[in-house]
């Protein structure tokens, strides 16, 4: 027990690597031959000193942030603290083709980034990869890096559910670097992004930096396209769609100059068209049942980050089998990996943006759930510096996800978290992305614009009541508690209806869709999403125990559900 909490570990535990953890290459969709993982033992120490201290006194085992187990800190993190890592390095001979890059998955909140005693790059915001080019800064033999970071939960960066004060709906905060640090060497004519819009036809690829002459050839047909333009459309013979029941991905290797890199792409649309007088979402042209639920993406051992890989991929596969076809990964973004093994295993991703600026319970969430639903959003939030972070990570989340195929829909505003001008926001994502559906407020304070009407119905019956012309998402409904014994953050509850046995639960959440959702189907209810895939702390209404080590309800009648569900589309 740690300051009255359990403490869980998850299956992945004892099958980490302590000596080299999360070696898998970070970034599938643009994969190179050069790769270092600097994943593993690194120096450590905390001070309130803007200068790195002469001793580090501590060790950290990275990607897992200092306030988890994993990590083996497990230690708290104030306001003020400034987090310094060191790792040594020298490279392998043959490594260096012209520059060397430096690569981190992520880093809450702002991080400085040393190399050999020289400041080059800091970087703001806590789930965003960032790169830095260190080869002026290398030296024959022995390098060393060394990372400040600070994280003193300014709500001017995205917060998510993170929480100085735990409990509730809002979790154990993290700090510092979470996700994979690695190196790769590069030539200086680099390929230094692609970009990949997929149709039911072919994919179009555009490609930036490398030289002018590019040669894509498409593994498997051997298909070769040569172009010295920027951007080629492949179009396979026979194409095979993309979906979660055939996730088919086509593989491919570009090389321009003296770069080459691996990726892939899959062939899928996703749009909105009147079906039998209902505005439906369609995937592929026909419409779809996306049948959903919220994924947290939290870990009682890693917190941010499972202990490996299968962390995720098991997450995905258990949801597969209890009948699911997509997860609304909420307030967080997870490493490239996990929207790859979606991609892979065949998931659809509602992808949230994460909140920042403050929040209140009476008017975001007490004022809502009696039925206090609209408010003009234009004076909320004001805080030019917050509306400005919040922007510029919203642009820089569909950038990063704009190629995984897996990724249909993105949510904008959960439940008023942050939310301001809504409307503009809407304007904005839907310009720089407009091949995927928007969700501009998931919840309440609906304003004008929006791909959907999206809702979220608790403690009272499932029901549509007035509806717009936009296609109808549930994209919060449920919450249903069972505290399974041995399974147990601690001892504080919340969900939204306990039962005190499995089969209660069981019982209670067939009757709930049957009888509920199902019949909203037909009447043009397009996505659902039920709350939620694990528990997650206090929180005890996953279908999964926050340890992953039970499935609460019966694998083969969800899965049955899922299939009336889906005859209702």
């Amino acid at each position: 027990m740690t300051d009255g909490y359990q403490t869980l570990k998850t299956p992945y535990f004892d099958k980490m690597d302590e000596s080299a953890p999360w070696q898998e290459y970070p970034r599938p969709q643009f994969k190179r031959d050069s790769y270092i993982s600097l994943n593993g033992s690194w120096d450590f120490a905390v001070t309130k000193s803007d200068d790195a201290p002469k001793d580090f006194d501590k060790t950290i085992l990275l990607p897992f942030p200092p306030e988890s187990l994993l990590s083996g800190l497990e230690m708290k993190i104030s306001g003020g603290d400034r987090l310094y890592y060191r790792r040594r390095f020298t490279l392998p001979d043959g490594f260096i083709k012209k520059r060397v890059i430096l690569h981190v998955g992520a880093a809450d909140q702002i991080c400085c980034v040393s190399v050999n005693g020289e400041q080059l790059f800091t970087h703001e915001g806590g789930y965003i990869p960032f790169s830095v080019d260190i080869t002026k800064s290398l030296k024959a033999g022995e390098n060393e890096v060394v990372f400040k970071v600070i994280d003193d939960m300014s709500k001017i960066f995205p917060l998510g559910k993170q929480s100085a004060r735990r409990g509730g709906m809002w979790y154990t905060p993290v700090s510092g670097i979470w996700q994979s640090v690695w190196l790769e060497s590069i030539p200086d004519e680099a390929i230094t992004g692609i970009t990949i819009t997929p149709s039911v036809t072919g994919a179009k690829i555009t490609v930036t930096g490398g030289a002018k002459e590019k040669r894509l050839t498409l593994n498997g047909s051997g298909r070769v396209y040569e172009f010295s333009t920027e951007s080629v459309t492949v179009t396979p013979d026979e194409p095979i769609l993309w979906s979660p029941e055939n996730p088919y991905l086509y593989e491919f290797t570009l090389e321009s100059g003296e770069d080459r890199i691996e990726s892939y792409f899959a062939l899928r649309e996703i749009d909105i068209r009147t079906v039998d007088g209902k505005r439906r979402i369609c995937l592929n042209g026909k419409p779809y049942l996306f049948h959903g639920l919220l994924d947290q993406g939290y870990y009682p051992d890693g917190i941010f980050l499972p202990a490996t890989v299968d962390g995720y991929r098991e997450d995905i596969l258990t949801a597969k089998r209890l009948g699911f076809n997509t997860l609304r990964k909420h307030i967080k973004i997870e490493p490239l990996i996990f929207y790859y093994l979606c991609d892979k295993l065949g998931m659809v991703v509602f992808q949230d943006m994460v909140n920042n600026s403050t929040y209140s319970f009476f008017s975001d969430t007490a004022l809502p759930t009696i039925g206090l639903k609209r408010r003009d959003d234009r004076r909320l939030h004001k805080n030019p510096m917050s509306r400005e972070m919040f922007e510029r990570v919203m642009y820089e989340t569909a950038n990063l996800l704009y190629n995984s195929p897996s990724v249909l829909y993105y949510t904008i505003f959960n439940e008023g978290w942050g939310q301001f001008c809504a409307d503009e926001m809407y304007e904005k994502l839907k310009a720089k992305d407009s091949s995927r559906i928007i969700d501009a407020t998931s919840g309440w304070f609906t304003e004008h614009k929006s791909d959907v009407d999206s809702r979220h119905v608790y403690f009272k019956e499932v029901k549509l009541g007035k509806t717009s012309d936009r296609p109808i998402v549930i994209s919060e409904f449920g919450g249903y508690s069972y505290r399974a014994p041995g399974h147990l953050f601690g001892k504080k509850n919340y969900g939204y209806k306990l039962f005190k046995e499995r089969g209660e639960l069981e019982s209670a959440l067939l009757t709930l869709y049957g009888e509920e959702i199902a019949p909203l189907i037909k009447e043009g209810v397009c996505a659902l999403v039920y709350t939620q895939l694990t528990d997650v702390e206090d929180e005890t209404n996953g279908l999964i125990t926050y340890d992953r080590r039970l499935v609460k309800v019966d694998e083969r009648k969800m899965s049955d559900l899922a299939e009336k569900l889906k005859a209702e589309i």
